[in-house]
């Protein structure tokens, strides 16, 4: 399953509880809307950083765990608290590599007509929104 979404997203928080509960294996892609959410792009750039350190699940996770604190202090004590270099996490969130990355997720959502955030794609099907009951135990839970 393929999963677009937003750290700034609250029902993007919300799928990702539910998803979190499923045997499934998940892509997710980074779909900052920063006309709706300004620090999108910064927190997916934060993410993939911490990615390069074998932490990208660890910093999803608490990205969308608490969106009440996703300002750069809050980034850094995230980082710390998951073990991460602060020095290596800084360059790379700031890198151009990682920049391209999350724009390439991005057009790669707009070329497959992401219109909101979350997008779920399941065999090839776009399912926007908040997963539904019918979904989920389509994905396999209940």
């Amino acid at each position: 399953m393929i999963e677009y979404g937003d750290y700034e997203c609250p029902y993007c928080a919300r799928t990702d509880l539910l998803l979190a509960k499923l045997p499934i294996v998940r892509v997710f892609r980074h779909f900052p809307v920063p006309s709706k959410h300004p620090r999108a792009r910064t927190l997916a750039l934060a993410a993939e950083a911490a990615g390069l350190q074998g932490g990208f699940w660890e910093m999803h996770d608490s990205l969308f765990g608490d969106q009440g604190h996703l300002d750069d202090p809050h980034l850094w004590q995230r980082a710390r608290d998951l073990g991460l270099d602060l020095d290596r996490f800084e360059r790379d969130r700031r890198s151009p590599e990682l920049d391209e990355r999350v724009t390439r997720d991005f057009h790669s959502g707009v070329r497959a007509g992401v219109m909101s955030t979350p997008t779920l794609f399941v065999d090839g099907e776009a399912c926007p929104g908040v997963p539904s009951r019918e979904l989920l135990e389509r994905l396999g839970g209940a």
